[in-house]
């Protein structure tokens, strides 16, 4: 880990064993707010870093799901722009969906990290072997997470997650290569 890494050792550790990261939407993957056009139709805002860290971690070969309460087109174009194939809509009992997927995915819940900012993600968050919020979220929740993001829900805290289990699980300088000129192609000898 790297000496700016927003996890202690003892939550890097944990961090290391995750090969599932579970996310609610609505506050974690968006602002929180819900939009509505004139005609009924819901919008979502969802930020572009937090998908690019979806589509890096999934590369990695850490799984990536949706839990989410409310039932919405979005998250379904959303999950099938991102590859993701673990979507649970309508699901207010986050841990029960969190503990199917586990099973499904032949994992245990320590294998898993989940983030989520509001009172029906509380269980799933305790439950998960790295329980993760979002510095919206209520102070009670952020007391119950063993990380708060920087960065906040819809804003690029998804990202923050992504990068973190990438560094933890040693996959940063694949990432950084992959994008990265070499000192050749810099002008440098």
């Amino acid at each position: 880990m790297s000496p700016d890494s927003p996890l202690a050792p003892t939550l890097a550790d944990r961090a290391r064993k995750v090969r599932l990261l579970a996310l609610d939407v609505d506050g974690v993957l968006t602002d929180g707010r819900l939009y509505f056009q004139a005609d009924g139709i819901e919008i979502k805002a969802f930020h572009t870093q937090d998908g690019h860290g979806i589509k890096l971690l999934r590369q990695a070969g850490v799984e990536v799901a949706l839990i989410t309460g409310r039932e919405s087109p979005m998250v379904t174009q959303r999950a099938a722009a991102l590859g993701i194939e673990h979507v649970f809509q309508h699901r207010d009992d986050k841990l029960t969906a969190l503990r199917e997927l586990t099973q499904s995915l032949g994992l245990e819940l320590e294998q898993a990290a989940y983030c989520g900012d509001d009172l029906q993600d509380l269980a799933a968050i305790q439950a998960a072997g790295l329980g993760i919020t979002v510095p919206n979220a209520p102070p009670y929740m952020r007391r119950e997470a063993d990380w708060v993001t920087e960065r906040s829900g819809g804003h690029g805290a998804v990202r923050d997650i992504c990068d973190t289990l990438l560094e933890s699980q040693g996959h940063w300088a694949a990432v950084m290569d992959r994008y990265s000129l070499d000192a050749t192609d810099r002008g440098r000898p």
